[in-house]
């Protein structure tokens, strides 16, 4: 009799257990979402994008903060690779092949100059402080890419979207996401170990596949949008996540990066289709990508920031000023006046999500560990700074003159003063 009753009490332990464990990760996963949702509208309150909040909520909920999670984090984990497609793929939907065939041929010089004078310092700090070329290459990407997610919300939150210096600042961001597609491919080689060799032509052979699937999206973009449309915006949904985890899957597979993968799916959606896309999927990504950057920073001991601030407020200074004087230079090749070029130069200094993305992936290597806390020290402070310098970019004192008036020299004095005043033009802005 007892030895019939020893499984059932062996089964009922591990009910008892399993039962336990999932109330756990339901508590645990109540109290992040709950954070989020306090952190949002603390965010929306004060005019700040909300990503450096979320990050500081990750720092207090991982080792060394106040309120420590464990039993969800698996879940969180998969959230936050879901949070990373997702954010991609609307990336994505906001250009299309023509718009980056566009981008590369009008502001490739812009672009060059963006990459060197952004990427290097991150580079150059890296092996000043005895890091490893990938881990160094790895802090480079991070200094190097703005933040299209932060930059489009706040463009969108202070009604500058028609500005005439809108365009420049939209084709950067579109020039950053293409120098990605090829970075992020080369990085994945490098964290694997491969020689020179291997890694010139896994490079090759992952570049290769990302001018294909340009290739492709500019080609069939119509196809594969019909193929995913339905009048059900349930079939639609669910056909068009079934294709983004796919294509994101392969593309991890083939050593692409799944967030390259996800945004040349977002490129080849158009039409309608894109249309819907985008009006449904930004509150699952707004989610998910909360997620992702709580799950980055639950990654970090608090305790890690402090050997590693110096050099962020550094790199954060001397990046601040380079991004800036990118918009500046760019936005005066584009013809646009003083205003314009000033509020381009403070609307590319913000951080966020693609620099988390990049320090990711060296952290989930184990490349560096100093990695992780520098990166989420760097974007915490541009997030936040860029932020404020956006808002109030029109009241910043601007270092930039406004061209002098040309007169035309003439011995008559002009006719009337109605005719006069209406000869002026106002200076460019």
């Amino acid at each position: 009799m007892e030895l019939a009753t020893a499984p059932m009490t062996g089964m009922r332990v591990v009910a008892e257990s399993a039962h336990e464990e999932t109330s756990a990760v339901l508590i645990e996963l109540g109290l992040v979402f709950l954070v989020l949702a306090i952190l949002g509208r603390l965010a929306n309150r004060i005019g700040v994008p909300s990503i450096p909040l979320y990050l500081l909520a990750g720092l207090l909920m991982g080792d060394g903060g106040f309120i420590p999670i464990s039993a969800g984090e698996e879940f969180l984990e998969t959230g936050a690779q879901i949070g990373v497609v997702l954010l991609l793929l609307l990336l994505g939907l906001e250009y299309s092949p023509a718009d980056l065939r566009v981008g590369m041929r009008t502001t490739w010089k812009a672009g060059i100059l963006d990459l060197l004078a952004n990427g290097l310092p991150g580079f150059a700090v890296g092996l000043i402080l005895g890091w490893s070329p990938t881990a160094s290459v790895l802090l480079g990407g991070v200094t190097y890419i703005s933040s299209s997610g932060i930059i489009a919300r706040l463009l969108d939150d202070f009604d500058r979207l028609a500005n005439r210096e809108t365009p420049v600042i939209l084709s950067l961001l579109v020039m950053e996401d293409i120098v990605m597609a090829v970075y992020l491919p080369i990085v994945a080689v490098m964290l694997i170990g491969a020689t020179i060799l291997q890694g010139a032509v896994a490079a090759g052979i992952a570049i290769g596949i990302v001018g294909v699937a340009f290739v492709l999206a500019s080609r069939f973009s119509h196809h594969v949008s019909h193929a995913v449309h339905s009048h059900s915006r349930e079939l639609l949904l669910l056909g068009v996540l079934g294709l983004a985890f796919l294509v994101a899957g392969l593309a991890e597979a083939v050593q692409v990066s799944a967030a390259v993968g996800a945004f040349l799916l977002g490129l080849t959606l158009s039409g309608n289709v894109a249309d819907q896309i985008r009006g449904l999927l930004p509150p699952l990504r707004d989610v998910f990508g909360g997620i992702f950057f709580v799950f980055f920073g639950i990654g970090i001991d608090p305790r890690d920031l402090w050997p590693v601030l110096l050099p962020a407020l550094a790199l954060a200074l001397v990046t601040g000023v380079t991004k800036v004087g990118t918009g500046i230079w760019a936005a005066r090749q584009a013809g646009i006046g003083p205003k314009g070029q000033w509020r381009t130069g403070l609307s590319l200094v913000p951080r966020g999500e693609f620099s988390i993305v990049i320090a990711g992936l060296g952290v989930s290597a184990g490349i560096q560990p100093l990695l992780g806390p520098l990166a989420a020290a760097y974007v915490l402070i541009l997030a936040v700074v860029g932020s404020v310098l956006m808002r109030y970019a029109d009241r910043i004192p601007s270092p930039l003159k406004k061209p002098a008036a040309r007169h035309p020299r003439t011995s008559r004095p002009p006719r009337s003063s109605k005719s006069a005043g209406s000869s002026r033009t106002a200076p460019g802005v």
